[in-house]
């Protein structure tokens, strides 16, 4: 059997910037069940995103008989059901046992777990009371995840694009600088200020690393960072505990929907509805604030790739028929 220690699991399995609830509410639990289960049992990562899909469809049968007690126990199998899921990740990166169909299988059971917990959980409220507002409230819930999800997965397909195309450029306007510019030994800068102008930024990179990953080498968004200052305090403090600024995403939104209502609900009659309302405008204003933020990165993208590509071309001007290699030039689309 392995012997990973607590420490092992945080520094290989913790995400240098995750959700708050996940930090706050989930990982203290799920990083001791990690190494019990890394440490004790054979238990696959697949296997743990099976069980959370049999939670939460289990929290989906308790929201469907509405009652207050059922209410509670429905909230407190989510929980538990995302807990699982996040501890199948941990798994797989904790032994390496992560697979592409792995990450498929977690995705798609995600979305199953939430179409099933919200037609249960309005389903349930609507037999109670026969509100029609309760089917309306499921078609939103359902939809809104989709949404998040469809545009997280677009934004990073994007931004690989625009970073491949760069780091093409890069590489040729350096072959050509060193080319033209080798007998007298002159260095571009401002050719040097284009290549370090759309860096990676940890913004979108850093939920993708552990803590035990070094980060030195990202760079600031500066369209973004530029216009608003005082962001980037904030973010200093929210990264020193692993939170991300990004503080109501799919997952708050989520826990809003199909705990903290049912909660709510179980306390004071009717209160689904409105908490599903806030969480809502919460989700919706922050993937505003993404958006506006993909959207600066874009301008920074094309106006930097412009400049690599005139240097490109006046570099080729510069140098002999036999050097100027064939290469087909960047374009300013990343599609």
């Amino acid at each position: 059997m392995a012997n990973f220690t607590l420490d092992d699991v945080r520094q290989r399995t913790y995400k240098a910037r995750d959700a708050w609830w996940t930090v706050l509410l989930v990982d203290p639990l799920a990083s001791r069940l990690v190494k019990l289960t890394a440490n004790r049992t054979r238990v696959t990562p697949n296997q743990l995103t099976v069980g959370a899909l049999v939670l939460g469809l289990a929290a989906g049968a308790c929201f469907a008989v509405a009652s207050w007690p059922w209410l509670l126990a429905g909230a407190l199998l989510y929980h538990l059901s995302f807990t699982l899921d996040c501890m199948d990740g941990k798994i797989a990166r904790l032994k390496g046992t992560g697979s592409v169909f792995g990450a498929w299988l977690d995705y798609i059971f995600d979305r199953v777990r939430v179409l099933v917990c919200a037609i249960a959980l309005m389903a349930g409220q609507y037999q109670a009371t026969g509100e029609a507002a309760y089917i309306w409230t499921a078609l939103a819930v359902v939809f809104l995840d989709m949404l998040r999800y469809m545009d997280a997965l677009e934004i990073y397909k994007v931004r690989a694009q625009m970073r491949d195309t760069l780091t093409a450029a890069r590489a040729e306007a350096h072959t050509l600088e060193v080319a033209a510019q080798r007998a007298d030994g002159h260095v571009d800068e401002d050719l040097r200020s284009a290549e370090g102008a759309f860096a990676d930024d940890p913004e979108a990179d850093m939920e993708d690393r552990v803590v035990g990953d070094d980060p030195a080498n990202a760079a600031l968004q500066s369209g973004f960072y530029q216009r608003f200052p005082w962001y980037i305090r904030v973010r200093n403090v929210l990264m020193a505990g692993r939170i991300r600024p990004h503080l109501f995403s799919g997952i708050e939104f989520q826990m809003g929907v199909f705990i903290v209502a049912p909660i709510a609900a179980a306390i004071v009659s009717g209160a689904i509805i409105p908490v599903v309302a806030v969480s809502a405008a919460g989700l919706l204003t922050f993937e505003l604030i993404v958006i506006y933020k993909f959207w600066l990165a874009a301008r920074d993208y094309s106006r930097n790739l412009t400049k690599l590509n005139t240097k490109i071309a006046e570099y080729r001007t510069q140098l002999p028929a036999r050097h100027a290699h064939p290469t087909t030039p960047a374009t300013t689309s990343s599609g």
